[in-house]
C-alpha cells in the first residue's frame, strides 16, 4: 500500500497544510483551500484522461521494473492541475516530494540541498521551470542524465571539479510557457504532457465533489452554472465554489441553488468591476 509523500525539510503532507517557504524554496501561488480540495490519487482526478492513462502506465512500469519515474514536463495554462499531478504521483508511488520554483533558484548552490536530499525514487517538483537561470539549468543536466552532481572547487588554474553520486530521483517540471524552455532542457524530459482546458461537465463534477468535501449542499444546476463561468479552469471553479459557500453562509441559508450561485458570482463580479 502506497504511503503518503513527505515533504523533505518541512515534513508537511499535502492536504493538511501548505509547505513552508523554507521547505519549498518558493510559493507556487496556490490558495490554502486549493490544497485542501486537491486530489490525492489518480482515482480522484477528474478530466485529463489521456494524461492520466499515460502517467498510470509509467507508474505501473516503474513499480514493476523497480526504477524511478522518467523526468516529466507538464505544460499548460495556469490552474489546470500541474501542481495537482506533482502531488498525486508521489502518493501513487509512496515516495517523498520536494517542491521549489524556478524564480527561487537564482544560483546553482540553491539547487544543491534539493539534489543531495533526494531519496531513491523520490520526486523533485520545480514550478515555473522556464524561469530557471541558464547557469542553474546547465548545473542540473548531469543530475538529470547521470544522477551526478558536479561541483567546482576553487578558481582559475587551481579549480577542480568534484563529482558526487546522487540517488535516482524524478524531476517534474511545470511551465505555462514551454516555448521559453531551451531545447537541451526540454530534451532531457522523457515525458512531456500538455494539460488542456476542462469541459463544463468535468468542471461541474469537480465542483460537486469538492462541495461534498466542504460539507456543502450544491444543486446540480448551481454546479453547472459555476462550471460555465470558470473558463475551463478548475482553479477558477474552486475559487467560485469557495466564494459561493462564503456568500451563502453570510447572506442566505440552506444549500447553494442556481439563484445563490448566480448572486454570488454576480456580486463578486460587480465588486471587481467597481475596484477597477
Amino acid at each position: 500500500m502506497a504511503r503518503d509523500p513527505v515533504f523533505k525539510g518541512g515534513g508537511k503532507v499535502p492536504g493538511t497544510e501548505s509547505p513552508s517557504p523554507s521547505a519549498t524554496g518558493g510559493s507556487t501561488g496556490d490558495q490554502p483551500h486549493d490544497s485542501a480540495l486537491r486530489p490525492r490519487c489518480f482515482a480522484d482526478v477528474i478530466g485529463q484522461k489521456a494524461v492520466i492513462n499515460r502517467l498510470s502506465i509509467a507508474v505501473n512500469a516503474c513499480k514493476k521494473l523497480k526504477e524511478p519515474l522518467p523526468h516529466i514536463l507538464l505544460d499548460g495554462p495556469p490552474g489546470l492541475g500541474k501542481t495537482t499531478f506533482a502531488n498525486v504521483l508521489p502518493h501513487e508511488l509512496g515516495t517523498t516530494l520536494q517542491i521549489t520554483s524556478g524564480p527561487a533558484l537564482t544560483r546553482p548552490a540553491d539547487l544543491i540541498p534539493f539534489l543531495t536530499n533526494a531519496e531513491e525514487g523520490s520526486i523533485l517538483f520545480i514550478d515555473e521551470i522556464h524561469r530557471l537561470p541558464r547557469t542553474v539549468e546547465e548545473f542540473i543536466y548531469p543530475a538529470m542524465e547521470d544522477f551526478r552532481l558536479d561541483i567546482v572547487l576553487g578558481e582559475g588554474l587551481g579549480a577542480r571539479t568534484v563529482s558526487m553520486r546522487l540517488k535516482r530521483f524524478t524531476l517534474i517540471g511545470a511551465t505555462t510557457r514551454s516555448g521559453m524552455l531551451s531545447n537541451p532542457m526540454r530534451d532531457r524530459f522523457k515525458m512531456h504532457e500538455h494539460l488542456d482546458f476542462y469541459s463544463e461537465e468535468d468542471l461541474a463534477t469537480i465542483v460537486s465533489a469538492n462541495a461534498r468535501k466542504l460539507e456543502t449542499v450544491l444543486d446540480k444546476t448551481a454546479a453547472l452554472e459555476i462550471a460555465k463561468r470558470s473558463r475551463g479552469t478548475p482553479r477558477i471553479a474552486n475559487s467560485r465554489l469557495w466564494w459561493a459557500r462564503q456568500y451563502l453562509a453570510s447572506e442566505m441559508d440552506g444549500r447553494i441553488t442556481l439563484e445563490a450561485a448566480k448572486k454570488s458570482i454576480g456580486y463578486r463580479g460587480s465588486r471587481r468591476a467597481g475596484a477597477g
